[in-house]
């Protein structure tokens, strides 16, 4: 099969930050601080806002949390950028109303990733995105995160989900090597226009676009670099993209830690003004004195390199 046309002209491309949910340091929502991080991310120039993600602790909410946090950040980002509604669920009927429930809302797409099932039946997942295409007439993003479906979903597996329905034919990739399953989804696409979008933090998001990635949905702490880096990029400036890249790597290193990377990252939006309390709910946890210490050597090695903590 020749190149496909990929979808980087669609609405799915560039940079989509996820956003984390703040909290007070009663365990509440905090709207303020939620409206506040929205802030950041849109003044910081990305395409798109996610809401209710992985990194969102969207396990951690309740059902009428999750509504109060997808009504505050629709209301709060207006028509600025659209907002994609995280949507997954174990139960195909679950998932949908949860669909129903972000298009009411007026989300611009839903996330779904393949439900949990004790042994893969590809049949299965995909009669579950077409249960969600039929019950919502709106895009539908396919996350492809291990952790989340219980198992590694193929290329061939995330192809026939996009060739039979035409509304899940954006990916959000997040099964390393992801560069490599990039390409390989890309070079096997033949005439779908498909958009890929990496994740892990942006960990690989040069080596992503440079596989062909139509841009990232990450939640990192500095949204600046990573719309800069698809910036130039894009304009044919791979070095000076590399290196953009490369003066946060420091950070997307340490925030990259199993279990702690998400308290790291409330810290880092903390010290930016966005949060008022970086906690995570338990039995997430929250950072010590060693891990504190920690990111003040990465913040002041990062600095010596130039980079503006503001």
């Amino acid at each position: 099969m020749g190149p496909t046309k990929q979808g980087a002209d669609s609405q799915f491309s560039g940079v989509f930050s996820v956003l984390p949910t703040p909290f007070t340091s009663e365990g509440a929502i905090d709207i303020v601080s939620l409206k506040h991080v929205v802030d950041l991310y849109i003044n910081a120039g990305v395409n798109g806002l996610t809401a209710l993600g992985v990194t969102a602790e969207v396990s951690r909410l309740d059902d009428r949390e999750r509504d109060l946090v997808l009504e505050t950040v629709i209301a709060h980002v207006g028509a600025r950028v659209p907002v994609v509604a995280g949507a997954t669920a174990e139960g195909t009927m679950t998932c949908v109303e949860l669909c129903r429930q972000a298009k009411a809302r007026k989300a611009s797409a839903v996330m779904v990733s393949p439900p949990r099932m004790g042994k893969l039946n590809s049949d299965a997942v995909v009669a579950h995105y077409h249960a969600v295409a039929s019950a919502v007439d709106m895009p539908i993003v396919v996350q492809d995160y291990p952790p989340a479906s219980g198992y590694t979903v193929e290329p061939f597996l995330l192809l026939r989900i996009a060739r039979e329905i035409p509304h899940a034919q954006t990916i959000k990739l997040e099964d390393p090597p992801t560069p490599l399953k990039t390409a390989r989804i890309l070079a096997e696409a033949g005439d779908l226009k498909l958009s890929i979008l990496g994740g892990l933090g942006g960990a690989y998001l040069l080596e992503e676009l440079m596989a062909g990635a139509s841009g990232v949905m990450t939640g990192f702490a500095y949204p600046e670099m990573l719309v800069e880096v698809v910036k130039l990029f894009r304009g044919g400036h791979t070095l000076k993209a590399a290196d953009a890249f490369y003066r946060y790597t420091p950070l997307l290193r340490f925030e990259a830690q199993e279990g702690i990377g998400l308290a790291i990252r409330k810290e880092v939006l903390r010290r930016r003004g966005a949060l008022l309390y970086p906690g995570v709910r338990p039995p997430g946890p929250n950072l010590g004195a060693s891990t504190r210490d920690a990111l003040d050597q990465v913040v002041g090695w990062m600095r010596k390199q130039g980079v503006e903590w503001t």
